[in-house]
């Protein structure tokens, strides 16, 4: 093993072992990251000896704070193109996890974002810590969620979902469970003895077993008290009736969240409310990645991605001058625009029509 990868990979016993490594960015994914992760995943699929694959964050803070969002900002300012390519590989990387024919241990501990979401949440053994903090945070940045994520919020029970797509806030342990994000708690402290257990699980039921024998009940949640309000806020049809909503519901959570919303980009907000919707629709995890992908393709292609990032991460004053600045700017014409098939120089990702041949 190479301790000074980016991604180191180990395996002991029965199990593979894969760790982010790069804690001083909270093991933000690039382009190399993710090829290595799809290399190793295809080569445990075919090794006997290997019963299941178990993925982790190196340092203290946790598994994935999500993609290499510096490198991605670098390059819609200089108007390049590689970003696509990322995501391109990234988002095949997603559908690989979703359908590992071994256990997929994902190790949610600490901060789990964005792309730390897409490879994770998309596993079959999903385990979050009281100190996991979940979310798909993209519409802060002028982004729209991605890598699965409009899949596994469209699932959500009632309009919790919704709610987290467009506020981006984060959940702890008994809310991830909640969502349909993680299936297990297991105390941080018991993380050690459950990795190493997992190697000497020679079966899948035996590694099932092994994470239950670990696993108790999370500490309580903030979401199910909220279901009253926010299934019938966000069960309205547009953003803006959305907030008018929040506004009258008399409950105070409900105003804050109006004014957490206000904050975020115009046309990330309408975009994500229409790609969670649509996701409702779409029969696979591998056509809501490729719907993704467009509007990723097009969300790139935006000024809102560039001045998100350099508010939030760059120079963080945390004041980003969205264009256009209000709702009522961004036409439903407007939206349509991200999900429209990409151009003829453009190649569509393609996920739904790949898995349709495979399963033929």
């Amino acid at each position: 093993m190479n301790d000074d990868g980016p991604v180191l990979l180990h395996t002991q016993g029965h199990a593979l072992y894969i760790t982010l490594n790069r804690p001083r960015a909270l093991n933000a994914l690039n382009h190399t990251m993710v090829r290595f992760i799809d290399a190793a995943l295809a080569g445990a699929e075919c090794a006997d000896e290997i019963t299941s694959v178990v993925i982790g964050g190196a340092g203290e803070r946790g598994l994935c704070a999500g993609g290499d969002i510096r490198t991605l900002h670098d390059d819609a300012r200089a108007g390049g193109r590689s970003s696509l390519e990322f995501w391109r590989d990234e988002y095949r990387l997603n559908a690989r996890i979703a359908r590992f024919r071994k256990p997929y241990v994902a190790l949610m501990d600490g901060i789990v974002m964005g792309g730390g979401v897409g490879v994770s949440a998309h596993g079959s053994i999903r385990v979050v810590t009281e100190r996991s903090r979940v979310a798909m945070p993209e519409t802060g940045i002028g982004f729209v969620p991605d890598v699965g994520g409009t899949h596994l919020l469209a699932a959500a029970p009632g309009e919790l979902g919704t709610h987290l797509a467009l506020t981006g806030r984060s959940v702890g342990a008994a809310d991830a469970l909640l969502c349909g994000l993680a299936d297990h708690f297991v105390r941080s402290e018991h993380l050690p003895e459950l990795t190493a257990a997992l190697a000497t699980s020679a079966t899948p039921d035996e590694v099932a077993r092994t994470v239950r024998r670990h696993t108790s009940e999370a500490p309580g949640g903030e979401l199910a008290s909220a279901r009253h309000w926010i299934d019938a806020c966000y069960a309205a049809e547009t953003v803006e009736d959305i907030l008018e909503r929040l506004h009258g519901s008399g409950v105070p959570e409900a105003r804050d969240t109006a004014a957490t919303l206000l904050t975020k980009s115009p046309t990330a907000l309408k975009v994500t409310l229409a790609a969670v919707r649509r996701a409702r629709a779409l029969d696979s995890l591998e056509a809501a990645l490729d719907q993704e992908f467009r509007v990723s393709s097009r969300a790139f292609e935006q000024p809102d991605f560039v001045e998100g990032v350099r508010a939030q991460i760059i120079d963080k004053d945390r004041n980003p001058q969205w264009k256009p600045a209000g709702l009522a700017e961004v036409s439903d014409r407007d939206v349509a625009r991200f999900f429209a098939p990409l151009g003829p120089d453009e190649q569509e990702l393609g996920l739904a029509v790949d898995a349709g041949t495979d399963r033929a």
